[in-house]
């Protein structure tokens, strides 16, 4: 008979059962690893934006205000964790959006703000001081203004200097833009007959000194936009001078594997008996 051939599978299905309880006893586990992140340290933005009628000149492509709401458009992306505002001046200022998380408000605006909304002019102050009354009630811990121009003061009823102090009282910072070529550049003159501007060369005027002063007092710093390239290397380093304080926490989920394992280790155990008791049985 060939069972008595077949007697050591019995030895076998002991052995794998064994060997089954072994593994079981290891305990094998599945690591499942999920990461959340939480933002620790946000921060409260607002863009000050001159709209006045010399943002229309051409010595950046199309214009000064096509580019520096691309820009600001990109930086506004790179800040998913920050509230930021938004405040349109010239001869006069007004807030276009308060701090807000939602950036799909901000950038609806931003893209909504247009020259003409103002008497024109370039009421620096007035821009500054709007900005800081939109981020004085804020809790965060930083705080800051992105104030770009390209000209003069040379409106409004609040001086510049007056509302960088309002910005040392209330700790925000400022970052000052001063927007336009160095020299001649192709700028509004006059009005056509149909309303339309006239383009000329006119001499680009900022008051450097005074936006530097500004930075200063503040805590900022003041950079110079001559082409859009550098405008956006200027909006680059802004975005990495200000960085967001994430914490990551790693959540770890451990899913047992030792069941079946004992299982089998139970049925090669439980065939060793039936074959050990029946087939085998007239041959142990």
């Amino acid at each position: 008979s060939i069972l008595p051939k077949l007697k050591p599978i019995l030895n076998v299905f002991r052995l794998l059962a064994l060997a089954a309880i072994i593994v079981a006893m290891a305990r094998p586990q599945i690591e499942d690893i999920s990461t959340r992140t939480k933002t620790t340290k946000g921060i409260d933005i607002v863009m000050a934006i001159d709209v006045s009628s010399s943002m229309l000149a051409r010595d950046l492509k199309p214009n000064r205000l096509s580019a520096l709401k691309e820009v600001a458009a990109d930086f506004i992306r790179q800040r998913p964790n920050d509230r930021i505002g938004l405040v349109a001046y010239a001869g006069e200022a007004f807030t276009k959006t308060p701090i807000t998380s939602d950036k799909s408000i901000v950038l609806k605006s931003l893209r909504e703000i247009t020259y003409g909304q103002l008497n024109d002019g370039t009421a620096i102050g007035m821009g500054l001081a709007t900005s800081v009354n939109r981020l004085k009630e804020s809790k965060a811990i930083s705080k800051i203004i992105i104030l770009l121009t390209d000209g003069v003061n040379n409106s409004g009823f609040i001086e510049p200097q007056t509302a960088a102090d309002l910005a040392i009282e209330y700790g925000i910072k400022s970052y000052t833009i001063g927007l336009g070529t160095n020299g001649n550049a192709l700028s509004p003159i006059a009005y056509n007959a149909d309303g339309s501007f006239r383009y000329g060369m006119r001499q680009v005027e900022i008051d450097e000194k005074l936006l530097q002063e500004i930075a200063d007092v503040t805590g900022g710093k003041y950079f110079r936009a001559t082409d859009n390239e550098k405008l956006e290397a200027i909006y680059d380093e802004i975005n990495k001078l200000e960085k967001t304080e994430i914490e990551e926490f790693k959540y770890y989920k451990y899913e047992e594997k030792f069941r079946p394992w004992v299982l089998l280790a139970g049925a090669l155990l439980l065939l060793e008996w039936v074959f050990r008791n029946t087939l085998f049985r007239s041959f142990i």
